[in-house]
């Protein structure tokens, strides 16, 4: 006599697709801005020579270029995390100052 072998289980049933994706991290500002987007929102905002004062580090203050910075940026946690923390304090004025 056998025994009936049990089907293996099954996969996790998909979302379905009326319902809307929801975002990964809905409230984070750095979510989807890429580095060099950073980099040349904070360049337009407060120059490269004010961005060298600001955070000194010699890709902002020698011959600055984005190219350079998102180089170094890369390869530089403490160095990216000064600017992400740059960036947010851009958006924060900025909505202070409201538009125009």
């Amino acid at each position: 006599m056998s025994t009936p072998e049990t089907p293996p289980p099954a996969p996790p049933a998909a979302a379905s697709d009326s319902t809307p994706a929801q975002p990964a991290q809905p409230r984070n500002p750095l979510h989807g801005v890429t580095l060099e987007a950073m980099v040349v929102a904070l360049a337009d905002y407060f120059g490269w020579h004010e961005l060298g004062q600001r955070i000194p580090i010699r890709c902002f203050q020698s011959e600055p270029s984005v190219g350079s910075s998102l180089k170094f940026l890369r390869k530089t946690p403490w160095a990216r995390e000064k600017v992400e923390g740059l960036y947010l304090f851009m958006l924060r004025e900025q909505k202070r100052q409201g538009p125009g």
